[in-house]
């Protein structure tokens, strides 16, 4: 497929080829390195959708071009290539001048189409199925072709696995390539066809398998992956109208009917639909979403239609962060891969030492050749980022993103976890937990009952407690007149002549002269208890108090508890809270160690102190004021409603409101790390057990080259499968998307005369 043209001034194709539209609108190198560069790009707005593989296979046809991975979600493609055969310079002017026509829509076919007949052509070298072919043939014809053409076409087949070995040889020096073209080389220059031919079908053989097997993982961590929304219905000026994903900004009315994808992060502004939020949560059951509810960009409408207000879009949207994360997870090594890496790569002289001690020990070089067959390379360096893939697609699958495999492996190291109180420990809903009346005439209920009369009309945290509890109870209704809603302070209205104010103490003591005096010892009493109080005043006096509180979530015991079996030496908590509640609910848990009354900054310096003693510390925070700390621990989890800062800054992210995900999560890590040492010692165990059959003669180059290779394959499936297993321990009900723990019920309200100690 002719791409190159030649450019104008501003690297454009000329006026010649200007009437072909062309694929990308920006073309931008985000990272380069030796053979490697990285791309970011957008489309014309109105494009038709992008055809990923015709993409590619554009891009690997080109000369020079060794490997491509494009990330469509993330909006970047990854080029590996030959510096000697191509360049940055001479890929952006081919990438910049593809016509869209060839990649996007149903030309895409016509795309492949022409890839293959270039293959077949002999214009580029044979793809590993190719060559696995060719080797397979050849094995089965060994003993009826002549034996003046048995070289000949064994080296033919051999050439592709000769030049890979060259190039590796001048770039990277000795490895497990360069071990294999000379163990073929030797076999072949002995007259042992049969011998040249099975290790060269065996090598295309593991060579295939363990690529679908790579590659197959790689898919499962795609899969975390959402679908875009390519146009997008939103209202202006009272139209509605249609426009490209890419145009919706932030504070744009979006409209989303039955069987679309939601295009951003926001809030339900009106309407109701039934959400499938499998792709973002895990959860299977399609959720209910109405005035006031958060939605997702991501996740499908199944039934109904909201009017969503953009809060979040394009690259800020959550499905985006986790299209990033997915990328990193790709393309990042963790600590273990590359240290396996290193053992692998300095394996390969004492190889080839041992098959050249073989040779002049026993001067038999079929010895030596079937040596040359048994190294450690392919299983140690591709079993560990098997296990990483498989085991992170899990955790995402089952609410929890790990953000790299070094995220994992450092959470398998943790011995110490230090939670944040509220929203981790407790859910961040607040409950009514005590409803005092300071006159003989409204008793506790009524209290409750003429506070929600009024603050049903208030969107806020405080005033849907309120409402929630009274409609748990009496639900009476007060009328009332028209709600004045007073900024940071409450709300003020009319009933039955008199005016009542629901708000802060400053609000009812500053701005309605309400004198509290008289009632100090009940508020310090629900203060201590950390609670928050809630004052109502009816006509000029202090009528009652609402107190609220945070509740534990239901599994925080469970989870705390399963984390020790888990290995988990010490728990702590911080929290801002005051000491009393602090140290009350310290106990009820059982923690190691809490800190109260903490400001952001001493959450870092703890943690700090912690590393210097020599602690693996990982944090558990929602809040934005737990981003130092979540940066700062050994590895940080946010929590599922935890502020963007919050999660930006962590290593794992929860996508569920649970905490019984961070057991989840502990207990993946655990068991991935464990697997890949087990698979460590079979394959150091196996193959050892291989190269001494080889050395002493017990095994041939054929026996060898099928132990070496099975093995190899056998150990990828087990990282693979081992990976894909249930969560050890995992109080997650069912398969794939099945329904989270429930949430914390709610508190009892304890309605209390004033003098009365609150239960």
């Amino acid at each position: 497929m002719p791409l190159e043209q030649q450019p104008d001034a501003k690297g454009r194709p000329s006026s010649s080829n200007a009437a072909a539209p062309l694929l990308f609108e920006t073309l931008d190198v985000a990272h380069q390195s030796h053979g490697r560069v990285r791309y970011r790009y957008t489309l014309p707005k109105g494009s038709a959708k992008l055809a990923p593989q015709a993409l590619e296979r554009v891009v690997r046809d080109q000369p020079g071009v060794t490997g491509v991975r494009l990330n469509p979600a993330a909006r970047s493609i990854a080029i590996q290539f030959d510096g000697k055969k191509t360049s940055i310079p001479k890929l952006q002017r081919v990438l910049s001048h593809i016509p869209a026509s060839v990649c996007t829509g149903a030309s895409g076919a016509a795309v492949q189409a022409a890839s293959c007949e270039k293959r077949k052509a002999g214009e580029n070298v044979l793809s590993t199925g190719g060559d696995l072919l060719a080797s397979a043939l050849l094995l089965l014809t060994t003993n009826k072709v002549p034996q003046p053409l048995a070289k000949p076409a064994t080296l033919a087949v051999s050439l592709p696995l000769y030049k890979d070995a060259i190039e590796d040889l001048l770039k990277e020096g000795l490895n497990n390539h360069v071990l294999e073209a000379l163990a073929v080389a030797i076999s072949t220059a002995s007259g042992d066809q049969m011998a040249a031919n099975a290790t060269l079908f065996m090598l295309a053989l593991g060579e295939y398998l363990e690529e679908s097997i790579a590659r197959r993982s790689d898919d499962l961590l795609k899969h975390l992956l959402h679908p875009d929304a390519d146009t997008v219905w939103v209202e202006r000026d009272g139209e509605e109208l249609q426009i490209d994903a890419a145009q919706v900004v932030v504070g744009d009315t979006v409209i989303c009917a039955a069987g679309a994808v939601i295009p951003v992060d926001g809030t339900v502004l009106s309407g109701e639909a039934t959400v499938n939020e499998a792709s973002m949560t895990g959860e299977s059951v399609p959720a209910l979403r109405q005035r006031g509810d958060s939605v997702l960009c991501g996740t499908v409408i199944e039934e109904g239609r909201i009017r969503i207000y953009a809060e979040h879009v394009g690259t800020g949207t959550a499905s985006a962060r986790i299209a990033n994360y997915v990328q990193h997870a790709l393309q990042v090594k963790s600590g273990t891969q590359l240290t396996a890496d290193r053992l692998a790569d300095k394996l390969v002289p004492w190889i080839l030492g041992l098959a050249g001690s073989t040779w002049l020990v026993s001067r038999n070089w079929k010895r030596a050749a079937a040596v040359l067959q048994a190294d450690y390379a392919c299983a140690l360096k591709l079993s560990t980022p098997v296990a990483f893939k498989s085991a992170m697609y899990t955790a995402g699958r089952d609410g929890v993103l790990f953000k790299g495999g070094d995220a994992l492996e450092r959470l398998s190291q943790a011995d110490t976890f230090v939670f944040d109180k509220t929203g981790t420990l407790t859910t961040g809903t607040l409950v009514v937990t005590d409803v005092l009346a300071f006159d003989p005439e409204f008793d506790p209920t009524d209290v409750l009952d003429l506070a929600a009369s009024v603050e049903e009309h208030y969107f806020h945290p405080l005033a849907h407690a309120v409402v929630e509890a009274a409609r748990r109870h009496s639900n009476r209704h007060f009328p009332h007149e028209e709600v004045d809603f007073i900024a940071a302070h409450g709300v003020a209205s009319v009933i039955q002549g008199k005016r009542v104010v629901v708000g802060s103490r400053h609000f009812l003591e500053e701005h309605e002269s309400i004198d509290m005096g008289a009632h100090e010892e009940d508020i310090e009493r629900l203060q201590a208890e950390g609670k928050t109080p809630l004052y109502i005043g009816l006509g000029g006096r202090l009528l009652g108090i609402i107190a609220l509180k945070d509740s534990l979530r239901a599994n925080t015991a469970q989870t705390l508890k399963r984390l020790r079996t888990l290995g988990v030496k010490r728990i702590l908590m911080l929290t801002g809270d005051h000491e009393v509640r602090a140290a009350e609910l310290a106990r009820d848990l059982g923690l190691d160690a809490y800190h109260a009354q903490l400001m952001p900054e001493d959450k870092a310096r703890i943690l700090h102190e912690l590393t210097e003693s020599g602690a693996k510390i990982a944090f558990v925070g929602d809040g934005m004021n737990d981003a130092p700390a979540l940066a700062g621990a050994h590895v940080g989890i946010a929590m599922q409603r935890g502020a963007d800062l919050a999660r930006l800054t962590s290593d794992i992210a929860l996508l569920e409101d649970d905490i019984a995900r961070v057991a989840d999560a502990k207990a993946i890590a655990n068991r991935t790390m464990k697997q890949i040492d087990t698979n460590f010692k079979l394959i150091v165990g196996a193959n050892t057990a291989i190269l001494a059959g080889a050395a002493t003669g017990k095994l041939s180059p054929i026996a060898t080259s099928v132990l070496h290779n099975g093995s190899t394959i056998a150990i990828l499936l087990n990282a693979l499968r081992g990976g894909l297993q249930a969560v050890p321990g995992s109080t997650r009900k069912g398969k794939k998307g099945a329904k989270a723990s429930p949430k914390a019920l709610p508190a009892p309200v304890n309605h209390t005369r004033p003098g009365k100690a609150a239960g």
